[in-house]
C-alpha cells in the first residue's frame, strides 16, 4: 500500500512565519501569495485559500494576479528555509524506517508493506508517520501513489483516508481531473480537458485510451492510465549525508569582501571530518537576504572537486546574481564525488586507455544525473530491430556501472 503525505501549501506556511502567521492573515480576510524572486518571471507563487476564491492562482503573471486581487499581501519567498524544513520532515518520515519518494515540497509518498515487520499492521505504519511530522499533514492511502494522491487531497481532518481494492477504482472515478495537476507530465493536461467538458476522472476513462492518445500523445496515455488506477513504483530517493557550513557576513553583504566569505566557507566545509577525504560533485550556495526571504542556486561540478580554489571559482560567479544584499551565506553539500586519492597516473597503455575512458564516462553520467536527475541517462537497447513497430525496435534502458 502506497501512502502519501501532504502539506497543504507548504512553502506559503513557511515564507509567512509558520501556521499561526497564515491563520491570522486568513482570520483577517486577507488573500496572500509568494512574491515573485527578483531577476526572475514576475509571476506570483503559492497562493492562499482568500487569493484563490479572487481568482488568483499559482504561476499566473504578477499583474494579472494584482488586478483580480487589489488587496493581494505579497509575501517573500524564502526556498533555503523551505528546503530545509523540507529535508528536516523527509528525515522524521525515514526514521520510522519509510522509503521516501520526495514529489516537491509538502508532497510525499512511500510504502508500508516494508513497514509491517516493525510496526505491526498498515494503520499501525501510518500512525507512526504522523507521530513523526511536526507540522499537521493530510495523510491518504492507496494501492498506487495516484490513488494515495487522490485520497490525501480529500481528507480534511487528522483521521487518514484508506483506499483498498475495488472501492479504489471507484471512489477514483468521482474525484476531478485537476488532480492531474499534481503530476509534471499531465499538468498541462488540465485547462484543455475542463475546456472540453471532462470534469471527473471517470468522464476521463470513457473517453478511451486512442481518443486520449489522439488528442495529446503520451501525456494522455499517462493520464488514461492514472484514472484507471495504474500507475508506476516508486522511485525512492537514496538518503545522503548532508553537510552544510554557513556564517553571518555582517558589513561583507556584497561585492569581494563576499567573496572572501565564500573562500572561508569553501575552506570549512572541505575541513569538517564527515567529509571523508570525498570530493564534491555538486553543491548549493544559500543566502538569506537582508530584505527577507531567500535565496539558494545549485552548482554542478564537470569534475568532482577537492581543491578549494577551483570550489571558489566556480561558485563565485554565482554571487552576482543574489537579488539583493545578503545577510547569511551558506553552503552545503547536495552530492559526493570519489575519494580524491583514486586517480591514478596516466600510463601509455591500451588497458591504461581504456580506463581513463570509462572513468571519464562515469564522470560524464554522474555529473547528467545530479543535474536532471537519475533516469537523465539512458542507453538505447535494441530489442526487435525487424519490427513494424518503431517503439519495439529500441528500448531505453539504465546505464549500468562502467
Amino acid at each position: 500500500m502506497v501512502v502519501c503525505v501532504h502539506l497543504p501549501r507548504f512553502e506559503l506556511v513557511v515564507a509567512a512565519g509558520g501556521r499561526s502567521e497564515i491563520a491570522q492573515q486568513t482570520l483577517a480576510g486577507r488573500p496572500l501569495a509568494i512574491e515573485p524572486l527578483a531577476g526572475a518571471e514576475q509571476r506570483v507563487g503559492e497562493v492562499s485559500g482568500a487569493a484563490e476564491a479572487c481568482g488568483v492562482a499559482r504561476g499566473m503573471a504578477l499583474g494579472e494576479a494584482l488586478a483580480r486581487c487589489p488587496e493581494l499581501v505579497l509575501v517573500p519567498g524564502n526556498p533555503v528555509e523551505v528546503a530545509q524544513e523540507w529535508e528536516a520532515l523527509l528525515c522524521s518520515l525515514e526514521s520510522i524506517g519509510a522509503a521516501v519518494e520526495p514529489s516537491g515540497p509538502g508532497l510525499a509518498y512511500f510504502e508500508t508493506d516494508g513497514l509491517r515487520s516493525l510496526h505491526g499492521t498498515h494503520a499501525a505504519a501510518i500512525a507512526a508517520a504522523r507521530a513523526a511530522l511536526t507540522r499537521p499533514a493530510r495523510i491518504g492511502a492507496g494501492p498506487t501513489r495516484f490513488c494515495a494522491l487522490a485520497a490525501a487531497m480529500a481528507v480534511r481532518s487528522r483521521r487518514p483516508l484508506t483506499l483498498q481494492g475495488a472501492e479504489a477504482g471507484r471512489w477514483l472515478a468521482t474525484r476531478p481531473v485537476a488532480l492531474l495537476g499534481f503530476r509534471e507530465q499531465t499538468a498541462a493536461l488540465v485547462a484543455p480537458l475542463t475546456r472540453l467538458g471532462v470534469r471527473t476522472l471517470g468522464e476521463l476513462t470513457k473517453l478511451g485510451r486512442a481518443a486520449l492518445a489522439d488528442r495529446f500523445g503520451e501525456p494522455g496515455v499517462l493520464a488514461h492510465r492514472l484514472a484507471s488506477g495504474q500507475d508506476s513504483p516508486l522511485c525512492v530517493r537514496r538518503p545522503e549525508e548532508w553537510l552544510h557550513e554557513s556564517m553571518d557576513v555582517g558589513d561583507a553583504s556584497s561585492g569581494e569582501a563576499l567573496k572572501r566569505v565564500l573562500s572561508v566557507l569553501v575552506s570549512r566545509l572541505l575541513a569538517q571530518q564527515q567529509r571523508k577525504g570525498r570530493t564534491l560533485r555538486a553543491v548549493t550556495l544559500t543566502a538569506q537576504l537582508l530584505a527577507g526571504g531567500g535565496w539558494q542556486e545549485q552548482v554542478v561540478f564537470r569534475q568532482a572537486l577537492s581543491d578549494p580554489e577551483r570550489i571558489w571559482l566556480a561558485l563565485s560567479v554565482r554571487l552576482p546574481l543574489l537579488p539583493a544584499p545578503a545577510a547569511t551565506l551558506g553552503l552545503s553539500v547536495e552530492r559526493f564525488g570519489p575519494p580524491a586519492n583514486e586517480q591514478s597516473e596516466l600510463l601509455n597503455s591500451q588497458r591504461a586507455q581504456r580506463a581513463t575512458r570509462n572513468a571519464r564516462l562515469r564522470e560524464a553520467i554522474a555529473q547528467t544525473r545530479a543535474v536532471a536527475g537519475r533516469d537523465a541517462a539512458l542507453r538505447a537497447v535494441c530489442v526487435d530491430q525487424h519490427s513494424r513497430v518503431p517503439e519495439r525496435r529500441v528500448v531505453l534502458a539504465p546505464i549500468a556501472e562502467l
